[in-house]
């Protein structure tokens, strides 16, 4: 039994908690509230998340040496954090499976399920954790990408509120989300004999999986905002 499963089950309470307070403490406006629990569900993330994505590339520059040894070296609170993310990840998949229809969720409930299986295993091993911590750069494009859903849904698309927003978005997606997933790569590719083939594999097939999912998504958000 790992003591990180306590930090996973914490998260996941917490997480349901705030997402069920959330309506109370921003009032969905009239356009969204036929979609109340959306309007939770895309606060939840930049609310609660923000400080430990923030965090991700603080401790990167505290500790230079961690790119060199991502497989048993961490700094000091990385397995907590990494364990409270999958505890997020876990709290959004499941209020996605009970509030969403699945044709219009599948792409991220399978995304969810990739990286709780990524993370989880991190959180268990305590191994991979400068791995995963890589992974959650990722994640902080996804402030400006639930910002983005939020103007949606307020009905601020033409305003400039939203063009900065849509500028920034596509910057961060581009340096957090596909360099760093270009670098995850390069980095599996140069380190093969020092990964077991059971952990190669499993990195190698969330990597073939979430790449070009995020692809796809630049793809879609360039059309979308610049294209259209």
């Amino acid at each position: 039994f790992s003591p990180g499963l306590l930090v996973v089950a914490g998260s996941f309470a917490a997480f349901r908690l705030l997402n069920r307070g959330l309506e109370r403490l921003v009032p969905p406006p009239p356009s969204a509230r036929r979609n109340r629990w959306k309007w939770r569900n895309i606060w939840t993330e930049p609310q609660a998340l923000r400080s430990a994505h923030n965090w991700s590339p603080h401790r990167f520059c505290l500790n230079p040496g961690l790119s060199e040894d991502l497989v048993g070296k961490h700094p000091p609170g990385a397995h907590s954090l990494v364990a409270v993310s999958v505890g997020y990840f876990l709290e959004d998949f499941v209020d996605m499976l009970c509030n969403q229809k699945l044709h219009q969720s599948w792409e991220l409930l399978f995304h969810h399920s990739v990286v709780i299986v990524c993370f989880g295993i991190a959180v268990l091993l305590h191994q991979y954790v400068g791995f995963a911590l890589v992974a959650l750069l990722v994640e902080i494009n996804s402030i400006f990408l639930h910002l983005r859903q939020i103007l949606l849904m307020a009905n601020l698309v033409h305003t400039p509120c939203y063009r900065l927003n849509s500028l920034v978005n596509l910057g961060t997606y581009v340096v957090f989300r596909i360099a760093t997933l270009a670098w995850m790569t390069r980095w599996l590719l140069l380190n093969r004999d020092n990964v077991p083939l059971a952990m190669y594999a499993v990195g190698t097939v969330g990597m073939a999986i979430m790449t070009p999912m995020n692809i796809i998504l630049f793809y879609r958000l360039l059309r979308s905002d610049f294209f259209k």
